[in-house]
């Protein structure tokens, strides 16, 4: 019987389906709602060339605890081709959570997922989002602008300029909190701005000045599809945020059109 026993293991191992076990570029820990049970699904995506946030592992927690609250399911990944045709197929929305610099490796993967956009998909930037792919013009147009300096981390006061938009209904107006607070350049027209940073308020430091205009947080529709970004999302702290967590969902749920 002992020597049977590695030959009863290997036939056992081959009649296995093919795939039981994750590749390490998918995503080891648990969806966090059946897709069946989902009212909308997101995918997650955290890829960094340049700078990593600390907070990514926070963002991604919270995301998936608001899932399980509220009935979304979430996937995550740092594997560009999964923001491709094949993969994308069962996604509503796509957050880039805190990406840095260039994410994509092929053009192919970036027309696959601007195709995914255009023709429908959600898109929810999250903080450095805007600090991502700055050779490719088509993805600054869907962020609605690109990074340009930020100061120290520190308090600062938001206006809160569209009440009526599920991502900021709950907010205080003014809403005083602490960030590290991003200039933008580049900025697109036909963004709707949802908040304003008071740059009276806090130090610039050395950072371009935008003046009286200053947006944070805006959205728009790129094709068919809807984009929504905030610059808040920094510090591993905002994810405990209850106002900050309600920004997000709410930016989450009108990017799968699923604001009511």
């Amino acid at each position: 019987m002992s020597r049977l026993l590695p030959a009863i293991i290997l036939t056992l191992f081959l009649l296995l389906p093919s795939g039981c076990a994750p590749s390490p570029d998918e995503d080891a820990a648990p969806a966090s709602v059946a897709s069946s049970e989902a009212a909308f699904s997101v995918v997650v995506f955290s890829r960094t060339d340049g700078y990593r946030h600390a907070s990514i592992d926070d963002g991604l927690a919270l995301l998936r605890t608001l899932g399980q609250q509220h009935s979304f399911r979430v996937q995550a990944t740092e594997d560009p081709e999964r923001l491709t045709g094949r993969y994308l197929s069962e996604a509503d929305v796509v957050v880039f959570l805190n990406t840095s610099e260039t994410v994509f490796d092929t053009d192919a993967q970036r027309e696959q997922f601007r195709a995914f956009v255009e023709a429908g998909g959600g898109f929810v930037g999250v903080h450095a989002a805007a600090d991502t792919e700055y050779d490719w013009p088509w993805y600054g147009q869907l962020v609605g602008a690109y990074f340009d300096g930020h100061p120290a981390v520190q308090e600062a006061r938001l206006d809160v300029v569209d009440d009526g938009h599920p991502s900021t209904a709950h907010l205080p107006n003014p809403w005083v909190r602490t960030d590290e607070w991003y200039s933008y350049r580049d900025v697109q027209e036909g963004l709707t701005v949802l908040l304003n940073l008071d740059e009276d308020t806090y130090d610039l430091e050395d950072t371009p000045a935008m003046g009286d205009e200053h947006p944070i947080a805006w959205y728009h529709t790129v094709g068919e599809g809807r984009s929504w970004y905030t610059g808040l999302g920094h510090t591993a702290d905002a994810y405990t945020e209850e106002a900050f967590q309600e920004h997000l969902l709410g930016g989450l749920r009108w990017a799968a059109g699923q604001e009511e």
